[in-house]
């Protein structure tokens, strides 16, 4: 639930098969604006999840190209080992107190369910991270839509950005700032970012960082990193920092990715 909650869908825990229905007329209802609604439903709502076969009946009739149902499993040993080491207790357990013996009449009720699904996910051998990579295959067309980079620029004077991933110290590089003509724009013009980049020294930093992106992107994509925050710092936020900012946004762009762009310290004087 939460890889889909990071990739765009609305998500709701352990609702009663009964307000199925009723949700998603409300969704319905709402022009679009929750076209993508994750429900998690299990054994946990007692005599109440008896109704789920209906329901989904129904709706597979109204709605056969919109509805997906996705069943995880995993084998007894695994069941047990995994309450174990939660301390969680298994929603049957009192009618049977035996974990082993509540397990079985969970996989007895739940048969014809798991029947019925588009994606059975076996998860005995999976990490966390690994089943996060299968939903994210099932549901997203584009792997990298489920990583959001921002990619901002900062002004050391002002303090490095505390919520940044990856940091890249630019003011190596030859400042704009002692142009009299450049002092007063900014990396977001081209003669600023022309002046930038003109230099050797600029040019192979910027393929290196690409190079480096390239190489660390489907790293964090296969970890299930749902947000990467990329910062470019220079002395004061507005020049070097902008220009590289820029650059490599636009180059995450180019490739697919989803990118936010932002300039903390431009307006700064």
């Amino acid at each position: 639930m939460k890889v889909l909650e990071d990739i765009g869908f609305y998500c709701i825990d352990n609702l009663p098969p009964q307000f199925i229905p009723s949700f998603v007329d409300v969704c319905t209802r709402t022009g679009g604006s929750l076209n993508k609604v994750a429900i998690a439903v299990d054994i946990r709502t007692g005599d109440m999840f008896s109704e789920i076969y209906e329901i989904l009946r129904k709706l597979r009739e109204e709605m056969p190209d919109e509805l997906r149902l996705v069943f995880t499993d995993a084998s007894d040993e695994v069941l047990i080992r995994r309450y174990k080491e939660t301390r969680r207790r298994h929603p049957l357990a009192e009618k049977f107190p035996m974990l082993p013996d509540a397990i079985q009449a969970e996989r007895k009720k739940l048969l014809p369910l798991k029947s019925w699904s588009d994606y059975p996910i076996e998860t005995s051998h999976m990490s966390t991270s690994q089943l996060g990579e299968e939903v994210r295959s099932i549901f997203l067309e584009n792997k990298t839509d489920s990583l959001l980079i921002k990619v901002m620029s900062f002004g050391y004077k002002y303090g490095i950005s505390a919520e940044s991933d990856l940091v890249f110290d630019v003011r190596c590089l030859p400042n704009p700032f002692y142009i009299p003509e450049l002092k007063q724009h900014t990396g977001l013009e081209s003669c600023v970012r022309d002046y930038v980049m003109k230099f050797a020294q600029s040019q192979m930093l910027q393929i290196k960082i690409n190079d480096l992106l390239e190489f660390l992107l489907p790293l964090y994509l296969s970890e299930g990193k749902s947000q990467l925050v990329i910062a470019f710092g220079c002395t004061g936020g507005k020049h070097r920092s902008v220009t590289f900012a820029e650059l490599t946004g636009d180059a995450l762009l180019a490739r697919g990715y989803r990118v936010h762009k932002m300039h903390r310290d431009i307006a700064k004087k």
